[in-house]
């Protein structure tokens, strides 16, 4: 089976964990803060809080913006469902946004129209997560400044797009948004095991990520209510988590950033020999727009007949995958009163979209393998 993704694990990345085992730190040494500040020249950005996971990364951001019961957050229809999840885990109300079908990412007149609908009423949102999908970032400007002007922080979860730019800055930079967070699962563009990261610009932000990163707990005289007594002396200031890195990951997280830039020179080589061979089938791949580019996490197709596409490429082992049903679709969130069929946008997209074998590692035999494939089926 041709996976749809894979990680890519070299001597050097096997080294540096290693070194990390042997070492007297296995987690709290000093690879985590060199893993962060690696990231925080990539992505040009004065702080990275590392931690456990992209889910926890998401949970750690809306946690740092005091987020409540009585407060909405919107995600975008389209995504993995951790990106509405981490509101939930502050108990804070959900509501969603249409995406382009063509692009998979969220819409900027849908995202206006709502925000101008529910402008100075209780279901103003206090913090919208906008979704790269599939590595493309979204309208960042326009999104950026609709959140400006209607006072809602901006996360932009980039869980997929590790590597992309958007108008020439990197993602991560938060040129437009509150925080941007990653996930550096093995299909991601780079991989700590399990592992993410939140960005950001702002130094109040990152102070309480990290507080709530580490139990809640701080030993910074600076923040403490009273002088310690000593230097065992620490205080829980707030109700946080047990959200770390490991050393064990930032090492082989640090080893792989220094091929970022390679994974993502493949990954598109990749992406553009699909769109070349795909031109002659009945696949469509996602719009991508001129002014951005991709990490290509995915590289997503849409067909007719969807289902028996995806059921006859599982059974020529090609290990093709969904990404993803809209999120308002889940029974957890249909139970909470959402409809799916009010996200027509989200339902266009999922109805046809089908994600293709894409990985660094993938070799043209493989591809032009997938590609035969898929031909077969569309063309039978």
């Amino acid at each position: 089976m041709i996976p749809y993704g894979r990680q890519s694990i070299t001597d050097e990345d096997i080294e540096a964990v290693v070194a990390v085992l042997k070492s007297d730190y296995l987690t709290q040494g000093e690879k985590v803060p060199a893993f962060e500040q690696g990231l925080a020249d990539y992505c040009q950005v004065p702080h990275v809080i590392a931690c456990s996971n992209g889910t926890t990364a998401l949970h750690l951001a809306c946690a740092a913006l005091d987020l409540e019961a009585d407060d909405w957050v919107w995600v975008s229809a389209i995504s993995f469902v951790a990106s509405a999840n981490c509101a939930r885990y502050c108990g804070a109300q959900v509501d969603f946004i249409d995406v382009e079908p063509e692009t998979g990412n969220l819409c900027v007149a849908a995202l206006r129209e709502k925000l101008q609908r529910v402008q100075g009423s209780p279901r103003q949102p206090k913090a919208l997560v906008a979704v790269h999908l599939a590595g493309q970032p979204c309208d960042l400007a326009e999104i950026g400044a609709l959140c400006r002007q209607y006072g809602v922080h901006l996360i932009e979860d980039a869980c997929h797009a590790l590597g992309a730019s958007y108008q020439g800055q990197p993602i991560g930079s938060c040129a437009h948004s509150d925080m941007t967070v990653f996930s550096f699962h093995p299909v991601k563009p780079i991989t700590t095991g399990e592992g993410g990261a939140v960005t950001t610009r702002s130094a109040a932000l990152a102070a309480r990520l990290r507080l709530y990163r580490s139990h809640g707990i701080t030993r910074e005289p600076a923040q403490l209510n009273v002088d310690a007594p000593g230097g065992w002396y620490y205080e829980q200031q707030v109700l946080g988590f047990n959200y770390r890195l490991t050393d064990i990951q930032a090492a082989l997280g640090a080893s792989q950033l220094r091929r970022l830039p390679q994974f993502i020179e493949q990954r598109q080589q990749l992406a553009a020999r699909y769109d070349e061979l795909l031109t002659r089938l009945p696949a469509q791949p996602l719009r991508q727009m001129d002014d951005r580019r991709s990490g290509y996490h995915l590289y997503v197709v849409q067909v007719a007949d969807r289902d028996r596409v995806f059921a006859q490429l599982r059974e020529a082992g090609i290990g093709v995958n969904v990404h993803y049903m809209p999120i308002p679709a889940q029974p957890y969130y249909r139970g909470l009163g959402h409809d799916p069929a009010a996200y027509p946008g989200a339902q266009a997209y999922y109805r046809q979209a089908i994600s293709l074998p894409l990985y660094p590692t993938l070799s043209l035999a493989e591809q032009d393998q997938v590609v035969r494939a898929l031909e077969s089926v569309l063309c039978a």
